[in-house]
């Protein structure tokens, strides 16, 4: 495992030998990064809706994707 203070360092190390605009365009990257975390729930935690939906609803649901999502517009883009 990286010593987390060192490995901060060598961050802080490297964006020094970059110009302003390389800087900036970092700084964006880092950010977009902490916008984009995943966050969710656990799968263990969704275990209490297991079988909440019954067979007949689940085909129907099938059934319907099926019918409508599965065509293709030729005229469509």
């Amino acid at each position: 495992m990286v010593n987390i203070p060192n490995f901060k360092e060598k961050i802080i190390n490297e964006l020094d030998g970059l110009n302003w605009e390389q800087q900036k365009k970092m700084l964006d990257y880092v950010l977009s990064i902490k916008l984009s975390q995943i966050k969710g729930t656990k799968g263990n935690e969704l275990l209490m809706f297991s079988g909440a939906i019954n067979k007949e609803d689940l085909g129907a649901m099938i059934s319907a994707i099926a019918e409508g999502c599965e065509k293709v517009d030729d005229n469509g883009w």
